[in-house]
C-alpha cells in the first residue's frame, strides 16, 4: 500500500489490475481487513482502463506496510453495437488471448485437468500459432495476483478487455476448460432447446454464473468487420456457449449442414466468430484418466493440430472426433507436458461441435487463428 501526504493527511494509494496505476483510496479504506479481503467502494478513481464508480479493494486493506489492487465492478453497457473504447487498437499486436481454466479445487465439482489444459494451449498458441507471449492473459486457480484467479468478475473483465479496441486483421481466442451448467429459458424462445448455456466461475455458487446471452453481447456482437474470433470450450453442455446463429451438424462420413441455433440479434457487427466446443448442448465431455489429467477434447483439439494435417475445419472436427472414438487422448497430452507425447489406444465417447456466425463450407475454409 502506497501512503502519500495530500494536506497533512495521510493518503492510501492502490493500483489498477490492469494497469498498475496508482489510484488514490477513500478515507474509509483505513479500515482494518484481513490480507485476503475484499472491501466495494464507490468511488470515481482516475485510471483510463478503470475510470469507473463501482470498484473493489482486494488486498491487506489497513496495513500500511501492504499492498492491493483495485478492480472494476461496473459491467459495460449492454447491447454493444461496437467494440468498448479502451487501451490503443493492437497495443498487443495483432492476435490476442484468454485462456481460463478452473478446476474448483476442494468442492464436490473437483475437475482433475483444467489447469493442465490451460498451460498447454498457451503453449500451442505461443509455438504453433504465433501468439506473443505478453497478448495472452491466463486465469486459473494457481496464480498468486487475486486479479487472475477466475472469479467470475475477473472473466468477464478480461473478456471485455480481449474485444477492446480490436479493428481490422485482429485475431481473438477465448479458451474454458471447467464446468458449463444449463438453466432453464423461460423467454424468449430463441434458442432451439429453450436453456440458457452458462460458464461457472470458480465461485459460482456465491457469485453466479456467466450467462451465454451475456458472452454473446460482450465478446461476439461487438466484433466489426475485418476481425476473427475463436473460442475453444471444453466443457459439457457447451454446444451453443456463445450463442452463435448457426450450428454444423456433421455425420460419421464427413456429411454437414448448417442448422439455425439461436435468434435473431446474436451476430456480429461485421467479422466473424468461430466457437469449437467440447460437445452438444445435451451431452457431457470427460476428462482422461492418468498421472496427468486432462480434458479429452483438448488433447484431441492439440493432437490434430500438431499432426499437420487440420488444413481446414472440416479436416480438424474429423480428425478429432477420430481422435475421441479411437485412442486414449491422455497418453498424447501427459507426454506432451513431460517429454514430448506419444499415442496410446482406448475409446472415448463425446462429439466436438463447430458453430459459428455465418455458414461456410467447412471443407474448404482453411483453420488458422
Amino acid at each position: 500500500m502506497v501512503i502519500s501526504n495530500n494536506g497533512g493527511q495521510r493518503q492510501q494509494m492502490g493500483y489498477c489490475c490492469n494497469c498498475q496505476t496508482q489510484i488514490p483510496l477513500p478515507s474509509e479504506a483505513n479500515s482494518p481487513g484481513s490480507p485476503h479481503s475484499v472491501v466495494t467502494y464507490n468511488v470515481y478513481v482516475g485510471c483510463s482502463c478503470t475510470n469507473v464508480s463501482d470498484i473493489q479493494v482486494i488486498g491487506n486493506i489497513g496495513d500500511h506496510n501492504g499492498s492491493f489492487y483495485v478492480r472494476n465492478t461496473t459491467p459495460p453497457p449492454l447491447p454493444y453495437n461496437h467494440a468498448p473504447p479502451g487501451l490503443p487498437p493492437n497495443v498487443y499486436g495483432r492476435k490476442k488471448a484468454v485462456i481460463c481454466g478452473i478446476s474448483y479445487k476442494k468442492s464436490p465439482h473437483e475437475l482433475k485437468g483444467c489447469i493442465n489444459d490451460a498451460k498447454c494451449m498457451r503453449n500451442l498458441l505461443i509455438n504453433e500459432f504465433e501468439f506473443p507471449e505478453d497478448s495472452i492473459i491466463m486465469l486459473t486457480e494457481e496464480k498468486t495476483d487475486p486479479c487472475k484467479i477466475p472469479y467470475k468478475n475477473n472473466i468477464e473483465r478480461e473478456l471485455r478487455w480481449l474485444v477492446r479496441g480490436c479493428q481490422h486483421g485482429d485475431s481473438l481466442l477465448f479458451y474454458f476448460s471447467g464446468h458449463v451448467s444449463r438453466l432453464r429459458k423461460l423467454y424468449p424462445h430463441d434458442e432451439e432447446d429453450r436453456y440458457h448455456e452458462t460458464l461457472c466461475p470458480l465461485e459460482f455458487e456465491t457469485q453466479g454464473m456467466i450467462v451465454d446471452d451475456w458472452i454473446n453481447a460482450t465478446i461476439v456482437r461487438p466484433i466489426p468487420d475485418g476481425v476473427k474470433l475463436h473460442a475453444i470450450i471444453d466443457c459439457s453442455h457447451s454446444g451453443t456457449i456463445l450463442d452463435l446463429p448457426w450450428l454444423c451438424r456433421m455425420d460419421g462420413g464427413g456429411n454437414y449442414r448448417w442448422d439455425k441455433a439461436s435468434g435473431i440479434g446474436k451476430g456480429t457487427s461485421g467479422g466473424e466468430v468461430i466457437c469449437i466446443s467440447g460437445c452438444v448442448d445435451h451431452q457431457t465431455s470427460t476428462e482422461t484418466q492418468s498421472i496427468t489429467s486432462t480434458g479429452t477434447m483438448t488433447s484431441c483439439f492439440i493432437q490434430a493440430i500438431e499432426s499437420g494435417q487440420a488444413a481446414t475445419y472440416g479436416s480438424l472436427l474429423d480428425l478429432m472426433r477420430n481422435n475421441i472414438r479411437s485412442r486414449d487422448a491422455v497418453t498424447y497430452l501427459a507426454g506432451m507436458l513431460q517429454t514430448g507425447g506419444s499415442v496410446g489406444g482406448g475409446r472415448l465417447r463425446q462429439d466436438p461441435q463447430l458453430s459459428a456466425c455465418k455458414q461456410f463450407h467447412v471443407y474448404q475454409k482453411p483453420f488458422a487463428l
